[in-house]
């Protein structure tokens, strides 16, 4: 137990500076401040958010120069920083593969079956097959075709028109959800003497200064080539006119931009494929069983020349890339971490060598060396563990406010339109015991060298 008094005494500051003393409290009122223009109605501000930063990094500075000397609140505040940009990092970059799974999946299928020729046309076997297999909810054929899209003159756009069950297409994809003018279930309903429906992404639809009700033409690029030997056949690229019925906006820009859905019919029509299909695609119960049900569907389908990709597999080189930086920064923050600690062994060294004729008296007491190396434990696990807490903290109020604030992006750099935050309770536990390892690590040197002093070293010149 007196290893613990003995620690705090050694960590408290004692006499207090008044300067000290109003700056909290100014600090603590800049933050108030802030906290009311940050949660005022409406979208925050950037100068709230900027003056609750601020606050709240000044009042954890002043705060700990309250209770702890100048050379301890550094070593405090190194792990406070480390800690904290640790926090925010892992949660942006769980925040971007989440936010790209969603907008994946909201406008993509769970599973795919594909064929790797050109005569799907047994797919409703395909799809009979699939409904049997767990966890499979609704399935539904699709066609795929890159198009290009004009509207007037000189306006041309080229993007990639998916056909789909008009009827079925709501209980595969999250489409509806992302309806921002018309609906989906406008695709099922083609008036007589007008061109059938046709639903675009926004930003495809800013391309083309098109809106609701407008008609745009899509152009065939390759109606004139035979696909079986590539050749030119001599037929000129067909045109079809479609009517905008729907505009869609996901937040992921690389399908705002290009993708266009229409009736699977009227695709099929336009190129003249009968009824042939570029695959199947079915939505889950259980969106983390899609690479088992895609196995299982292969295995009763036979493998070639059936091809089955889960969502994951299809934006495979996406999601490892985001896993490999979050990796890389993760290792890079925690060098921050590591080098607080540091700080934290030439703190205590320092204490040790300052403290040199109270180790020798209380050893000359009867103390053990145990009992003092213990006392400067005490005394990094100490700051570890403030420094950690508050640096949580911080973090998660950081990822609040950014989450809350909407930092904006530019979506044909980063694809999404702001900036992701997701939490993730585990990591920041992780980061938490991490931070105490180091502490209690980084306490080994100075406490070992408490314990192996010799009290007669102490007291020589007394």
């Amino acid at each position: 137990m007196y290893e613990a008094i003995l620690g705090w005494r050694y960590l408290y500051r004692g006499k207090r500076s008044p300067v000290v003393f109003w700056g909290l409290i100014a600090s603590l009122v800049v933050t108030a401040i802030g906290a009311a223009m940050f949660l005022a109605p409406g979208k925050p501000s950037p100068s709230g958010v900027a003056i609750l930063s601020f606050g709240a990094l000044a009042a954890i500075a002043f705060g700990l120069l309250r209770l702890f000397s100048v050379f301890t609140t550094v070593s405090v505040a190194g792990v406070v920083l480390g800690v904290a940009a640790l926090t925010v990092v892992l949660s942006v970059t769980s925040g971007f593969q989440a936010s790209f799974r969603d907008k994946v999946l909201g406008v993509n299928a769970h599973v795919l079956v594909m064929k790797n020729t050109q005569d799907f046309s047994n797919y409703r076997d395909v799809e009979e097959m699939a409904s049997k297999i767990r966890y499979v909810q609704a399935v539904q054929p699709f066609q795929f075709n890159e198009m290009q899209v004009t509207r007037g003159m000189g306006v041309v756009a080229t993007g990639a028109v998916k056909g789909v069950d008009p009827r079925r297409i709501a209980l595969v994809l999250d489409l509806p959800k992302h309806m921002v003018e018309g609906s989906v279930e406008a695709l099922a309903h083609r008036v007589e003497g007008q061109p059938p429906p046709l639903i675009l992404g926004r930003e495809l639809a800013k391309k083309l200064k098109a809106k609701l009700g407008d008609v745009v033409t899509l152009v065939s690029p390759l109606q004139g080539i035979d696909t079986k030997t590539w050749l030119h056949t001599g037929k000129p690229p067909k045109t079809a006119k479609f009517k905008i019925a729907g505009i869609f906006y996901s937040g992921f820009d690389e399908y705002d931009r290009r993708l266009m859905y229409v009736d699977i019919k009227e695709i099929q029509d336009f190129l003249e494929q009968g009824d042939v299909v570029m695959g199947v695609e079915m939505r889950l119960s259980n969106v983390e069983k899609a690479s088992w049900v895609a196995r299982e569907l292969e295995k009763k389908l036979g493998g070639d020349p059936w091809s089955v990709m889960d969502w994951e597999e299809l934006n495979k080189n996406l999601f490892t890339a985001l896993k490999l930086q979050k990796i890389a920064l993760t290792i890079f923050l925690f060098l921050i971490i590591i080098v607080a600690a540091f700080n934290m062994v030439a703190a205590l060294t320092m204490m040790v060598f300052d403290k040199t004729k109270e180790i020798a008296i209380l050893k000359s007491m009867g103390g053990s060396s145990g009992g003092v190396a213990r006392i400067f434990q005490v005394v990094g696990l100490t700051i570890g563990g403030v420094g950690t807490t508050l640096g949580v903290a911080l973090g998660l109020l950081l990822c609040s406010v950014v989450s809350r604030y909407g930092y904006p992006l530019d979506p044909k750099v980063y694809l999404i339109d702001q900036l992701p935050i997701r939490v993730n309770p585990a990591e920041v536990v992780f980061v938490g015991i991490f931070s105490m390892l180091i502490s209690a690590v980084a306490t080994l040197y100075p406490a070992f060298k408490a314990a192996s002093l010799a009290p007669v070293e102490g007291l020589r010149y007394e």
